[in-house]
This record gives structure tokens, C-alpha cells and sequence, in this order.
């Protein structure tokens, strides 16, 4: 039996060359010796989305497309819409009694996007136990490992501490789930800000024409220091170069143009019409496997179906048993 995974997005709108690196790639990688579900967490977009859920809505498709077109094979894994899967809210309700709110408050990762979000005092409870939510996601259907950055570390740990707490009180019941911990560091912004966000609009979609992705790569933030095309500058921390060290396989040239930029010889502009065409020459093949997906317009909606009715299945035993060790049933 392989050991199965879950991992998933927020459906907010079309994904990014961060999504890519923190989480696609590593899906894309892991598809061949995991069983695979995605979830697609509407649920969890509502959070903070719940004033707009046409939003959320909209951009469940554009998700899912996003993930076929970055190499995930739709007969490898299974897309689970979260909206649909009435054994994810059951559970979460019985979860919430396993932790306080304290434990939520103490979450760095809630507190960090709290702040993000500008909800001072007014935090929709909704949003502030989400990770008990995502304690749901991960055991209704018996994760073994959850790929994750290391800033979704505390959510994983929150987790593991309900699956033991309940496992303690109720007789073992539940696996524990393991973090996955992507060994690629988070894709810093367009502005060189630490986090890539479309709220901050400093990203760059794996759908963006070519025309767009020239025009973020020429609006990127080099090295602050450096005045004149003459000047020697910065490599280290430079998002241009962090950019071309990910994405550009010609890795001789991106070395001959870092020394060149050390020794002021080579201008940002220069630098960044490369940077532009190592980027389209990585998207083109995403950009055309979307194409071609978006050629069958009732495919989302057949893999989303398909996938949900999978999990659901895993999910009725998952919480029958939890009900049984309560002694619900």
C-alpha cells in the first residue's frame, strides 16, 4: 500500500510561480510514489472571503487548472472539494473541544496572517480556527505526510496534538500524521517583500502571457544600492538573481552574469530581459498544458466529482470510527 498524502490551496485566484516552488513542484514530484489527494479548501477561503464567495467560487476552477497544468496527472491524484465533504465540518466541531484558545492564539503562522489581514480585533472565529479545520482536512482521509512549507510547520504540530489528545482520551483511533517539510526556501515577491501574495500584487501567475511576465520582471526590486548601471552590485538577497538561480537553466551564464554585475558591468535592465526570457521559456509548457485542459470545459467538474466521492469514502470510516471511540455512533 503507498503511503498517502493531502495537501491542497485556498481557492483565491489563479496560482503563482510561488505556489510552484513551495508546493506544485514537490506535488508533481511526489504524485509517482504517493497516493495523492488535493483539496481544493473553498471552505477555508470563506474565512476571510466570506463578504465575496463568488470569489471563491470562481476560482476553484482556476485552481484545479493550475495544478493539471503544472504536470499534476489527473489519473495519479484525486481533487476533493472541500464544500462537499460534510465529514471535514463533523469533525472539526469534535476537534474544537481538544484545543483552547489559548493554543490557537499562540499559533505564529494565525498570528503572522492575522496581522497580514488587518483584523485588529475583529477576527472571524471562522478564520482564527482554521488549523482546527486542517486537522480535519488531514485526517479525514488518513494523511500520512502533508507537504508544507516550514511557516505551515505550527499547523502541522497543532495537528499532531489533536490526533493525540483525542487518541489519549478516546483509545487510539487516529493516525498521526507526518509534516513533509519542502527543502526550497519561500519565492520572495516581485518587490523582494518575504512572501509572494496576490493581495500585495507582487507575483507572477503560471498563466501570465509573456507580454505580462516581461512587464513584473521589469518592475522587480534589484539592489537598492546600486544608482548607476556602473555601480558594483549586490547578488546576495538580490530578487533578480534568486529568481534566475530557480528558474534559469543556463546556471554558467546566471554565474558570468553575477560577477559581471559585482564588477558593474552588466545593467539591471539587461539582467532582468534575461531573467524574462529564462521565465516564459519555463511557463511555456505550463501555459500550453492548461490550454489544452481548458479545451474540455466539463473536466474540472468530473475530476472534482470523482475525487470527492473518493474521499468521502475514506471519510465515512474515518468518522464512524471517531464516533464509535466516542461512543456517538
Amino acid at each position: 500500500m503507498k503511503k498517502r498524502i493531502l495537501t491542497g490551496d485556498r481557492p483565491t485566484g489563479k496560482l503563482h510561480l510561488g505556489h510552484y516552488v513551495g508546493s506544485l513542484a514537490n506535488r508533481v514530484k511526489l504524485q509517482n510514489d504517493y497516493e495523492t489527494f488535493i483539496l481544493v479548501a473553498d471552505v477555508q477561503a470563506l474565512t476571510d472571503n466570506f463578504r465575496h464567495p463568488e470569489k471563491v467560487r470562481e476560482a476553484v476552477r482556476e485552481v484545479v487548472l493550475d495544478n493539471l497544468a503544472a504536470g499534476l496527472d489527473p489519473k495519479k491524484v484525486s481533487f476533493v472539494l472541500q464544500s462537499a465533504v460534510p465529514e471535514i465540518a463533523e469533525l472539526t466541531v469534535y476537534y474544537a473541544n481538544l484545543v483552547t484558545v489559548a493554543r490557537l492564539g499562540r499559533n505564529p503562522t494565525v498570528k503572522a496572517e492575522i496581522q497580514e489581514r488587518g483584523f485588529k480585533e475583529s477576527i472571524p472565529l471562522g478564520f482564527f480556527m482554521y488549523p482546527v479545520s486542517q486537522a480535519a482536512d488531514i485526517t479525514f482521509v488518513e494523511a500520512d505526510l502533508v507537504p508544507v512549507g516550514e511557516d505551515q510547520l505550527p499547523h502541522i504540530e497543532l495537528t499532531r496534538e489533536i490526533v493525540s489528545t483525542f487518541n489519549r482520551i478516546y483509545g487510539k483511533t487516529l493516525k498521526v500524521p507526518q509534516a513533509l517539510v519542502s527543502e526550497t526556501p519561500r519565492l520572495v515577491g516581485i518587490d523582494g517583500k518575504a512572501k509572494m501574495s496576490k493581495s500585495l500584487g507582487n507575483v507572477i501567475l503560471l498563466s501570465d502571457p509573456p507580454a505580462i511576465v516581461e512587464e513584473q520582471v521589469m518592475r522587480m526590486y534589484t539592489d537598492p544600492t546600486r544608482i548607476h548601471p556602473i555601480d558594483p552590485g549586490h547578488v546576495e538577497g538580490n530578487p533578480v538573481f534568486i529568481y534566475h538561480d530557480i528558474f534559469n537553466p543556463d546556471k554558467r551564464g546566471v554565474s558570468e552574469m553575477k560577477e559581471l554585475y559585482r564588477q558593474g558591468k552588466i545593467s539591471d535592465v539587461e539582467v532582468k530581459k534575461k531573467l524574462a526570457v529564462a521565465l516564459n521559456g519555463f511557463l511555456d509548457p505550463i501555459r500550453k498544458r492548461r490550454a489544452e485542459f481548458e479545451k474540455n470545459p466539463k473536466l474540472v467538474r468530473e475530476l472534482l466529482d470523482d475525487g470527492t466521492k473518493r474521499a468521502r469514502k475514506i471519510g465515512a470510516e474515518v468518522l464512524a470510527k471517531v464516533k464509535g471511540a466516542m461512543k456517538i455512533e
